[in-house]
């Protein structure tokens, strides 16, 4: 039937969001929907379009050479709606000559640490909008390029071609565990110290794992796995109910130290560096460059405070 044939804009955002995390369980999280719902999304469009977008092997998704060709007019598609309805918000609060900045954060910052930061910044700036957009590197990467985002908050080093990079902050690799837990009473956690230890992992799509992974299977130490998550505050959530232990980095858990969790160094050493990302060859508003050199300033800031403290704990 016709009706069958018309394509809607969370089918096309559910689209671009699979190709962004490749996969439907990171897709999910982003759109915070069901994997379940996310999958009928895929099936509603690639029965509407007609066309096989990915290629399912292993529960393992491939994108077709279709959905490549496809993703830069989907792309443009989902901008351009988004921008009628920006527009049409402003129409709705009588033509406000606001300025919209958006910025795209890992989600695990979204819980205290830029809700801190952004609302500091528009204290006094009643003409500035920000949007916040949230995902893994990859994701935020596409809508820096993509102008999606005006700016973003990743890991280093950036996967993608075309983006000018503003390093912001370095922090390693700890260990969190539960309080009371038996390698609390080592001072710092060595690899093989976690031989049989449950393990609460960040997922197979994070650098950091693959990273993590790749150095067990140098130590020969098969991980035992009770849970895999995608942002490092679900990470030290449970290891807060003590289903296992993490190996995040010392800069994003030290925003979660109201909970009940110890952590200790790590060896060896998993470094990390975040910086800022911008489009290459675009020019930034006066506005754009205010808030981007706030944001660095309040990072590093914040990023000496919790070395600082993870010292003297």
């Amino acid at each position: 039937m016709a009706s069958e044939k018309i394509l809607n804009f969370k089918q096309l955002e559910a689209f671009k969001a699979i190709m962004a995390t490749g996969s439907t369980i990171g897709a999910a999280a982003h759109m915070e929907l069901s994997q379940s719902a996310v999958s009928r999304l895929l099936g509603q469009l690639e029965e509407s379009l007609g066309v096989a977008l990915f290629l399912r092997r292993n529960g393992r998704l491939t994108a077709t050479p279709e959905a490549e060709e496809l993703l830069a007019d989907i792309t443009g598609v989902i901008d351009g709606m988004q921008r009628v309805q920006r527009m049409a918000d402003q129409l709705r609060l009588g033509r406000s000559r606001k300025t919209l900045l958006k910025l795209g954060v890992p989600p695990s910052m979204t819980q205290q640490l830029i809700p801190r930061l952004v609302s500091s910044y528009l204290r006094e700036r009643d003409e500035v909008v920000v949007e916040l957009l949230t995902g893994s590197n990859s994701y935020l990467e596409r809508a820096v390029l993509e102008h999606s985002a005006d700016l973003a908050l990743v890991r280093l080093p950036t996967e993608l071609d075309g983006l000018e990079v503003v390093p912001v902050v370095e922090a390693n690799g700890v260990c969190v565990l539960p309080v009371g837990h038996p390698l609390t009473a080592k001072e710092v956690i060595d690899i093989t110290d976690l031989r049989g230890v449950p393990l609460v992992m960040l997922g197979r799509q994070r650098t950091l794992r693959a990273e993590l992974d790749l150095l067990m299977r140098g130590a020969r130490v098969a991980p035992q796995v009770r849970v895999e998550v995608h942002s490092v505050s679900a990470a030290c959530a449970f290891v807060a109910e003590g289903v296992g232990v993490s190996i995040v980095n010392e800069f994003l858990v030290s925003h979660f130290r109201d909970l009940p969790i110890v952590t200790r160094p790590f060896l060896p050493s998993l470094p990390h560096a975040f910086g800022l990302i911008f489009r290459s060859g675009q020019p930034r508003s006066l506005m754009l460059e205010h808030f981007a050199d706030f944001i660095v300033a309040q990072l590093r800031e914040a990023s000496d405070a919790a070395l600082h403290n993870s010292q003297n704990s």
